[in-house]
């Protein structure tokens, strides 16, 4: 019960981030995913939710795709062959570090974060951090549409995050593709990361702090598939 407690406080803080997507976190049903179902489903092209029909959809900033697709649409990224989480990207440092952050950016700044965030996302499509960058940055150049989609994008890839379980506790972690997912999810919580630990054999256990500096406890992720897999391309690692 405490599980369940603890998740409907945490969902009723994510109001205000969900508003926009026109879902209400409320009535996500928390379920641990089951990853041979999910194979079968993305690898059948009868399939609503066939892996290249849901990236071209998600490529061509489809906003009719819901929860249902985008939980498939990132839950399967860790089933393609060419997953790797810990694959350094060319693009990770935009250049003049021209970064998300509350400072107003010049209009060079946003010329060059849409430029560099842009191949960054064509290189890594999952890269919530340039998706920060991007929208900030076309919302200083006033495209506000454009904005807004990607926005859209990245809250239900936060909301397919938080669809996988409470958080609560390894049994009810919350599955990323990336570690850095956990911070980006964390921080649109309006949390501050206070520690983090590492818990065997593929857990991760960060506490945070609200915005009062409060001390909250923390949560749990599940690492499990990006280490497997790591790991097994990488075994002389």
């Amino acid at each position: 019960m405490k599980h369940i407690i603890g998740f409907l406080l945490l969902m009723a803080a994510l109001w205000p981030l969900s508003a926009y997507t026109q879902i209400d976190p409320l009535k996500i049903t928390p379920e641990a995913p089951d990853f041979d179902q999910i194979y079968k489903e993305i690898t059948d092209r009868t399939s609503p939710y066939y892996y290249p029909r849901l990236i071209e959809e998600f490529e061509r900033n489809d906003t009719l795709m819901k929860l249902d697709k985008y939980r498939r649409l990132y839950l399967g990224a860790m089933l393609q062959e060419d997953y790797d989480a810990y694959r350094p990207s060319a693009y990770r440092d935009i250049p003049g570090k021209a970064q998300y952050s509350d400072q107003m950016l010049t209009a060079a700044q946003c010329d060059t974060i849409i430029k560099y965030a842009g191949k960054a996302l064509a290189d890594n499509p999952f890269d919530m951090l340039q998706m920060l960058n991007l929208t900030k940055a076309l919302r200083a150049k006033g495209n506000n549409a454009l904005a807004d989609i990607w926005n859209y994008k990245l809250r239900h890839l936060l909301m397919a995050i938080l669809s996988t379980g409470t958080g609560m506790d390894e049994e009810n972690a919350w599955y990323v593709i990336e570690n850095t997912h956990e911070y980006i999810l964390l921080g649109a919580l309006g949390l501050t990361v206070k520690n983090h630990i590492f818990l065997e054999p593929g857990y991760e256990f960060i506490t945070v702090t609200d915005p009062d500096g409060k001390t909250l406890g923390g949560f749990y992720f599940n690492i499990t598939v990006p280490l497997r897999e790591y790991w097994r391309k990488h075994p002389e690692e």
